[in-house]
């Protein structure tokens, strides 16, 4: 628990200062948001509701429904802000393969309309969501040392977009840092989208009677973050004067599965008898994904509450709870060949 005097001022940020939000409808923004307005802050944001719902946003959020390109339609909610989180995205890592124009418009295109709009505002800090998909076929765990090596159109995007803000945020003195979120999962994170999001996938299939689907043997390695352990630290990245223009991993690395043994710790808990369907791997896709957060730990006091089997449980109760879905194919394909996933072809998710 915070001290009352952390309460009243977060890292020599005052809690009256306005914290701007893209996604802020999106599962990780509105989070964000949520930890922001519990302390007392203003909060603003916009989502162009491509994946986020308006649901999502917490009362008392000053809210927009707008596109980061279209920096126009939202410059005048950015007057007055101090820190300004860019949550938003498209991440969708597999279907950049083949979408890759609908992917660097919502992803580099959207960032660099953002950043420009921010810094014609006075915002006085960025604070960019990244992707452990910057670290490409490095060896893992994955540490911000280690120089990015995209290799799908997303990771790529997504690291663009770093050094766009490095750049732009250098030549106009405005601070900055860049956190590198770690297979987020929770409540409020989409669920009936068949391109992203493991996780939500197979426990929406599963609770529809459905088996899981697996890209190739399952044996790929990652670890998930519960979003109440990420979320402090993406304040403390906002708020604490003294870090400035720093990379953190965000998410544990205790905990590797491999995606099949991800299925049946969910299968295990909803009494679900498993027998997968196994597809062809996906181009590009990265065998073993996941980092160390050790630098998070010393530096922003980052700690693992929640297991793996802890955080799957809470996101099952809250999906339980509104209901399975179908699945909703609302993104164009645009490179379609022998490659091109049958799941998302013939909508078979």
């Amino acid at each position: 628990m915070q001290n009352e005097s952390d309460e009243a001022r977060l890292g020599g940020c005052q809690i009256t200062d306005k914290i701007f939000i893209t996604g802020v409808a999106g599962f990780l923004g509105s989070h964000l948001a949520d930890a922001f307005l519990s302390r007392g802050a203003q909060v603003a944001g916009i989502d162009n509701l491509l994946g986020g719902s308006p649901e999502n946003v917490p009362p008392g959020t000053d809210f927009r429904v707008a596109d980061c390109n279209d920096r126009h339609v939202y410059a005048d909610m950015l007057r007055g802000t101090q820190i300004a989180y860019h949550c938003a995205a498209l991440a969708h890592e597999g279907l950049s393969v083949f979408s890759p124009h609908l992917i660097s418009t919502h992803g580099f295109n959207a960032t660099t309309g953002f950043i420009s709009a921010a810094i014609a505002a006075g915002v006085r800090r960025i604070v960019y969501c990244s992707s452990m998909a910057r670290y490409g076929r490095n060896s893992p765990p994955f540490a911000e040392h280690q120089d990015p090596q995209p290799v799908d159109p997303y990771a790529i995007s997504k690291s663009a977009g770093e050094l766009m803000l490095r750049t732009l945020c250098d030549a106009h003195g405005v601070e900055f840092n860049i956190a590198v979120p770690h297979n987020i999962i929770g409540p409020r994170q989409r669920y009936d989208d068949p391109y992203r999001n493991v996780v939500s996938i197979m426990i929406n299939r599963m609770l529809r009677g459905l088996q899981p689907v697996i890209y190739g043997d399952g044996s790929q390695r990652r670890c998930f973050s519960f979003v109440d352990d990420v979320v402090p630290s993406l304040v403390r990245l906002g708020v604490d004067p003294d870090i400035r223009s720093e990379v953190f991993n965000l998410g544990p690395d205790e905990q590797v599965v491999t995606i099949l043994e991800l299925a049946r710790e969910i299968a295990g808990q909803l009494n679900f008898e498993l027998a997968p369907i196994f597809m062809p791997p996906r181009p590009l896709e990265v065998q073993d994904a996941f980092c160390s957060s050790d630098k998070a730990r010393r530096l922003l006091g980052y700690r693992t509450t929640y297991a793996l089997r802890d955080g799957l449980a809470g996101i099952i109760a809250w999906i339980r709870a509104k209901g399975p879905k179908e699945f909703r194919y609302d993104y164009e394909i645009e490179i379609r060949n022998e490659r091109t996933p049958r799941t998302w072809v013939e909508s078979i998710i």
